[in-house]
């Protein structure tokens, strides 16, 4: 079954191929989850949801007589992330001529896409019951200092890095912090010939990331592991073909995916 409807659309593999070009580079522009997050997946369009395993918990099963379940694990459905644009008419019939085809609206839809899914990520959905990074339950919080002043900014992560090592975590760790606070580490600290966020990056391997989806003043330090954390994608970013509107093709970018949070004592939010 064609679900992305590609059949009812007018256009050449060619074209086809410079939509999926635009919308994948755009998309991998903007993503910052993934660049530390493990993929699970993609399982494809016919798995509507996943299990979550609370790792912290003993995996023993709560029975009443014949009847058992698992306390330790619960199902969720994978969400469509979604973002919409039109391609005109006139647009594609210029490019049937000397000149290329207008793909801006595409870039700017998977751009919204992929907003989406590091908003779902790092603040998940209450409306959904979905746990993000910032928001679950029983994540480790820390006082943030001044991290424009002095080496607060490396002190404070350095006392998480080693919280989670006294904690017997194990494993690649990353920063990911608002674009102003990593601005605020962007500064040579005396004595040391290096920026202050060279000297954070260190400490966590190299893996120091900043997205403006974080807003202003925040920052979070993860154990990103397997067994902690990871992304379940069904369906991963694709373009389907929606319907012909005065004469226009609208056109969807999307995708289904979930962050899982296995560990939330795997993650240290400053505050």
């Amino acid at each position: 079954m064609d679900y992305l409807s590609r059949g009812s659309a007018p256009f050449s593999d060619e074209l086809w191929g410079k939509i999926d070009e635009a919308v994948i580079t755009s998309a991998r522009r903007v993503l910052v989850g993934r660049r530390f997050l493990n993929l699970y997946g993609p399982l494809g369009p016919t798995v509507p949801g996943v299990f979550i395993d609370d790792l912290r918990v003993k995996k023993e099963d709560e029975e009443d007589g014949e009847i058992a379940t698992s306390s330790a694990r619960k199902y969720k459905e994978l969400p469509i992330i979604k973002a919409d644009f039109t391609l005109s008419w006139r647009d594609l019939e210029l490019a049937g001529g000397v000149y290329p085809v207008d793909l801006s609206a595409a870039h700017e839809a998977a751009t919204k896409a992929a907003t989406a899914e590091d908003r779902l990520i790092f603040f998940g959905s209450e409306k959904l019951g979905i746990d993000g990074l910032l928001t679950v339950k029983g994540s480790a919080r820390m006082k943030r200092g001044d991290w424009s002043v002095g080496e607060n900014a490396f002190t404070d992560v350095s006392q998480a890095v080693l919280a989670l090592t006294d904690a017997g975590f194990t494993g690649r760790l990353a920063l990911i912090v608002s674009p102003n606070l990593y601005a605020a580490m962007q500064r040579l600290q005396p004595g040391t010939g290096r920026l202050e966020s060279e000297r954070v990056a260190d400490l966590v391997g190299g893996r120091l990331y900043t997205t403006p989806v974080l807003g202003r003043d925040r920052a979070v330090l993860v154990v990103s592991e397997p067994y902690t954390m990871d992304l379940a994608v069904g369906v991963d970013f694709s373009v389907a073909y929606l319907e012909l509107k005065d004469l226009n093709h609208v056109l969807r970018v999307m995708e289904t995916a979930l962050p899982r949070i296995k560990r939330p004592d795997a993650v240290v939010v400053f505050e």
